[in-house]
């Protein structure tokens, strides 16, 4: 949310390309309203409309400004007790479309309007009543639906293309995201109409609240045009991020009778049926000749309705600070808080998100603060009334290793030897070799509760240990098998030290190091001698020698295994061949290897490899299920775009 003191760079980025203007309202201005420190009282109408703009935005765009209890509860409601009948209320808050080409809905997405206690849920059905009279139909016979309101990124899945919402009636194809994977929730089909893009709640918080700001943050990660960060693929391999249409949510059905007489009930039930992110419960009229009679206003249909429960806030007195290692490294600052009441829930502890929200708002044992929490969300810190002296912890609290800054996060630099991410950095390293099957999450896991916590252990593993572990007999034949494969297959040196998991020693930077020093001199290596590798300045090297000597021990006892190592090559080429110096973009299904492959044979060749096509982009080349939005922005950028055949002409001719 907007508690810095700027526009964050993904935030300014959606601003520039949306073409938001900001009609009077200054970003200073805006981010003071986000902080609490201007009341919204104080605006004019003008910019209290050039702030919800903004918020809507940025909400819309994945990069929120304020919350969602805030946005409805503060700002519109001040806007709809001014002006009842602005248009900014009565029609579709627009996703950002940037630049992107817009298409016809194949129907109609609205907005649903809401509604925030009983007693508006109750008139809008006696409004009902009212319609169902006229059209002769007894309304103690209908049947109503509820259901849970996701708070996901809407779209539209006719069966061939998904849609974005857009303002309702265009919006954008992203179809891509079906094309990498991403299912319907509950085994569903293609084609059930409108639904949310969302992610599990509990999988967010365990896997991905150290890398993304908020669900909605990633979100919009998942439908962007350049290619996924492991993080999204992950969620979508596991199915915890999926496309759920509204047909396929668990819902309540009955008379109005019934759920007027059980309506907390019902909505406290459904409000914890999904673990995903709920901000409402959606309630409908079921009888398609009431609804085609009532029909829609610009914003909403009038068969329909949201209830939102407006946020608790209580004033609490912050215990301590803990902070806790998570399996990403990331140290996460939790506040331990005196026990008080929200929302029905005892709540103990809230997260404070990052080190540096901690740091620049006084957050520690002591510290007065504002708690808020709206229906099952986590409790946020809203505001510190009272701020006290922040204490940073020194070393990591999982394994009291070294801890370094990066951004607004601490983080522990040892993952091989930290309890808290072993188990990831054991998997990472299997992973980055690329050259075994059979050690994922849930094999890793399994032998970590087994008191096999490290690599050489594992290494040395037979077929007897392996099923002691629980691991059945071909299982345990395969794994060992694999282990062996892995160490005799040839593997580049540079893919072997950045499974590792040295920080600031990732693929490229190991490419980069070992195409000027050979492997076995890379661990007792000076200062002087990295910072003499392109992009390596002084603070990059004291952070690699500290990973490089947390991780000597480990390297030696892994490297006497006798992998079979490619040691890189340090000339790239007589410059003169047809892709010397051109940066190359792959893209789709390869039929003449693996694209990793083709990346090899174009770096030997002298090419740079790019993962996104950009204006520096000189070739795009193309195998099968290559999506229309890639081609189309590498036609729009002038990049040459070749097939796979006329790229292996091209190549042969060198």
């Amino acid at each position: 949310m907007g508690k810095g003191t700027t526009l964050s760079l993904a935030q300014r980025a959606l601003v520039e390309e949306s073409g938001y203007q900001w009609q009077g309202l200054t970003e200073e201005a805006a981010l003071a309203l986000a902080r609490g420190e201007m009341a919204v009282e104080g605006l004019d109408d003008g910019r209290l409309l050039a702030f919800l703009e903004l918020a809507n935005l940025l909400y819309r765009g994945g990069e929120p400004l304020i919350d969602d209890a805030a946005y409805d509860f503060t700002y519109l409601a001040e806007l709809r007790r001014r002006q009842p009948q602005h248009p900014f209320l009565h029609s579709v808050e627009p996703e950002p479309l940037a630049m992107a080409k817009t298409v016809e809905l194949p129907v109609r997405m609205l907005s649903t309007e809401k509604a925030y206690d009983f007693a508006a849920v109750a008139a809008w059905a006696k409004r009902l009543e009212k319609a169902a009279e006229e059209l002769g139909k007894d309304f103690a016979t209908l049947r109503f639906r509820a259901m849970p309101k996701l708070d996901g990124f809407a779209a539209y899945d006719d069966g061939n293309t998904l849609y974005t919402r857009g303002d309702g009636r265009r919006g954008t194809d992203i179809s891509r995201v079906f094309e990498r994977g991403l299912q319907v929730a509950r085994g569903g089909q293609r084609g059930l109409g409108a639904g949310e893009i969302v992610v599990g709640r509990s999988y967010f918080q365990e896997h991905l609240a150290g890398l993304f700001d908020n669900s909605r943050n990633f979100q919009a990660s998942l439908i962007k045009e350049k290619e996924l960060e492991e993080p999204a693929l992950a969620a979508i391999r596991s199915g915890e991020a999926v496309f759920f249409p509204f047909a396929l949510l668990p819902d309540w059905q009955g008379p109005w009778e019934e759920l007027a007489r059980d309506f907390e009930e019902v909505v406290t039930s459904l409000w914890r049926a999904v673990d995903y992110d709920v901000d409402g419960i959606v309630i409908e009229v079921l009888d398609d000749e009431l609804r085609q009679h009532l029909g829609a206003t610009r914003h909403h249909h009038r068969w329909q309705l949201a209830y939102k429960r407006n946020t608790e806030t209580a004033m609490v007195r912050v215990l301590r600070v803990v902070p806790q290692t998570s399996r990403s490294g990331r140290v996460n600052p939790v506040a331990e808080v005196e026990p008080t009441r929200l929302s029905g829930a005892l709540i103990q502890r809230a997260t404070a998100h990052h080190y540096k929200m901690v740091v620049e708002n006084g957050i520690g044992a002591g510290a007065m603060i504002r708690l808020s929490r709206s229906g099952e969300v986590i409790p946020k810190i809203e505001e510190v009334v009272e701020p006290v002296a922040a204490e940073v912890p020194e070393s990591c609290p999982s394994c009291g290793g070294a801890l370094v800054w990066e951004g607004d996060y601490l983080l522990c630099v040892d993952g091989m030897n930290c309890p808290a991410q072993i188990t990831r950095a054991i998997e990472h390293f299997f992973k980055v070799l690329g050259n075994i099957d059979g050690f994922g999450p849930s094999a890793v896991e399994k032998l970590y509760l087994g008191g096999k916590a490290s690599l050489p252990v594992i290494y040395g593993l037979g077929e007897g240990d392996f099923q002691n572990l629980g691991f059945g007999p071909k299982q345990a034949e395969n794994m060992v098998a694999q282990l062996a494969r892995s160490r005799l297959l040839a593997i580049e040196d540079w893919r072997f030290l950045a499974a590792f998991g040295i920080y600031r020693l990732g693929l490229g930077n190991s490419e980069k190091l070992l195409a000027a020093y050979p492997l076995e001199r890379v661990f007792s290596l000076r200062r002087e001698e990295i910072v003499t590798v392109r992009g390596f300045n002084d603070k990059t090297a004291d952070e690699i020698l500290a990973g490089l000597a947390a991780n000597r021990r480990l390297f030696d006892e892994l490297y006497a295994l006798g992998f079979n190592l490619v040691a890189t090559r340090t000339d790239e080429g007589d410059g003169s061949g047809p892709l010397a110096g051109k940066l190359v973009v792959f893209t789709g299904t390869m039929k003449s290897g693996s694209r990793d492959d083709m990346k090899k044979e174009a770096k030997r060749l002298g090419a740079r490899i790019g993962e996104a096509v950009s204006g520096a982009t000189d070739l795009l080349v193309c195998g099968d299920k290559v999506g229309a939005a890639k081609l189309a922005k590498a036609e729009k950028l002038g990049v040459r775009i070749v097939g796979e055949e006329e790229y292996l002409r091209l190549i042969a001719s060198s």
